[in-house]
């Protein structure tokens, strides 16, 4: 690298969440001779590290002369360090953008094309906007099922891959989302591995939801786990309920859902894909899948849930391992809490078996935990749904808990919210419908899940009598702001609870 050439690293500190930000002195003398301007797509190089990043032009004297400043994702990729010297020339030809292109004037691609884009993306060659129109190209049903298959395969070879030689099956279960409040994968790990089968569940944040279960569970024990760390649990308890972010598996598809949230698309192609990647690289040969089908669920009718389980199964076979859909009702809510923190309320109550515990989460939960065991027994499912219940009521998997807990770093106290209100039924009647994804809207904007206590604690369920002026919810915010808003929210679509 030449003197003239070279620029001293400084984080600045900006999350850009994952898009690599470069920042250049509008008087850089690299930034002049190399022709550069506002947005244009460049590479940086620190020793054996390169990525693609967008710059942006800095005037006056916020970065000092001979230095260039980094976004925090930049920063992290790159690994550097206060002062390393960084070399910075015209971004290079990213030959799969041609694949691209082709994708987007409607052609399937191969193998081939697909494992270039992926890799690609996961080396952080493509821009936000590249990507967002790689995933508009396959959204819609545009992924042929060949398209899904290479598509799954090339996200595991991107990232870690676990392989759990002392144990021949491993189960794993997993949620296609879209109904608030389903935090059924604790109760279901608890039961399953206190019956024996080895549950390593890696899980994801919460993607368009007010909770997923590594934010539900980050309030009752550690959950950022290193992999020998999460190797140990699962050696000692045969079961984990960490963040699979930490892991590494399959960091490609974090990238992709990171564009897909702001986009709000969620084809079923990219789905099976993002699902089984994580599950097949996190080593599990043997998965349950949960099929929520309702009018404001993800997936609002049976024959979309059948045509995703076909693809599913499909996609399974290709990559050889196991999955087992199931189709359950997700015409509302599950549980009473909506936010991490009312979540893991409701997760405790059924696991101590507290009379007052959501009999809609523990029966769910129950019969998730039978489809595994039976996945692994053989047994038909009246037997395997007999010996679920049994092992909830008797006790024992409140113990597993505990020991899964414990040996991730233990039990926590939950938090309590500081700003509370009611909301209250207007009307005098029967509670016939509520709308799912308005009611995880009002908990997001209360600020669930990045406050964890903020969220909603339901009172009453569909069927239920209400009188005017009963309550209908708690709405909960960790401070005024955040709960006014999501107040203003509700004061304009009251109808998300139907009362008729």
């Amino acid at each position: 690298m030449s003197q003239a050439q070279t620029l001293h690293a400084i984080n600045m500190g900006i999350d850009t969440h994952e898009e690599p930000v470069v920042y250049m002195r509008r008087d850089c003398d690299v930034c002049r001779a190399e022709g550069f301007t506002a947005n244009a797509r460049v590479q940086v190089s620190a020793g054996r590290h390169h990525i693609i990043a967008t710059l942006n032009i800095v005037a006056g004297d916020l970065l000092p002369e001979s230095s260039a400043g980094l976004s925090s994702s930049a920063w992290h990729y790159l690994q550097l360090h206060d002062g390393d010297p960084l070399a910075i020339t015209h971004a290079p030809v990213v030959r799969s953008l041609r694949y691209l292109r082709k994708k987007i004037h409607g052609h399937e691609l191969c193998a081939e094309e697909i494992a270039a884009i992926i890799g690609d993306i996961g080396r952080r060659l493509y821009s936000d906007v590249e990507v967002a129109s790689f995933l508009t190209a396959c959204a819609g049903d545009r992924l042929s099922i060949d398209e899904v298959i290479e598509l799954t395969r090339a996200m595991v070879a991107v990232g870690t891959r676990l392989s759990w030689p002392d144990y021949p099956f491993v189960y794993d279960k997993h949620c296609v989302g879209g109904l608030p409040g389903n935090r059924t994968t604790p109760i279901v790990i608890a039961i399953a591995s206190a019956a024996g089968l080895v549950i390593p569940k890696t899980s994801s944040r919460a993607i368009t939801s007010p909770a997923g279960t590594a934010d539900t569970m980050e309030v009752l024990t550690e959950v950022d786990l290193p992999l020998e760390s999460m190797q140990r649990v699962v050696h000692e308890t045969g079961a984990c309920l960490v963040w699979g972010g930490r892991i590494n598996l399959s960091p490609t598809d974090d990238l992709l859902i990171r564009i897909e949230k702001a986009l709000d698309i969620d084809s079923d192609g990219q789905l099976v894909a993002s699902v089984l990647s994580k599950k097949i690289a996190a080593g599990s040969t043997h998965i349950l899948i949960d099929i929520p089908v309702g009018p404001t669920a993800k997936v609002r009718d049976r024959a979309h849930a059948e045509r995703l389980s076909t693809m599913f199964a499909t996609v399974a076979t290709a990559l050889g391992v196991k999955v087992h859909c199931v189709l359950t009702d997700g015409s509302q809510t599950i549980g009473y809490g909506i936010g991490p923190v009312e979540e893991a309320r409701d997760v405790l109550a059924v696991l101590n078996n507290d009379p007052a515990a959501p009999a809609d989460l523990a029966e769910r939960a129950c019969l998730l935990a039978s489809h595994l065991l039976s996945m692994a027994s053989g047994r038909d499912e009246a037997k395997s749904l007999s010996e679920a219940r049994n092992i909830l009521q008797s006790g024992r998997a409140w113990q597993q808990f505990e020991r899964i807990c414990l040996a991730q770093g233990g039990l926590k106290s939950l938090p309590e919210a500081t700003h509370t209100t009611t909301l209250k039924a207007r009307a005098t009647g029967t509670l016939q419908g509520t709308d799912n994804r308005r009611l995880a809207q009002l908990a997001k904007l209360a600020g669930a899940p990045n406050s964890p206590v903020s969220g909603l604690r339901l009172a009453v369920k569909l069927g239920a009598d209400v009188e005017s002026g009963q309550a209908l919810a708690r709405l909960f915010a960790a401070t005024g702001g955040e709960l006014d808003y999501a107040l203003n929210y509700y004061r304009r679509n009251r109808d998300m609870f139907e009362i008729g």
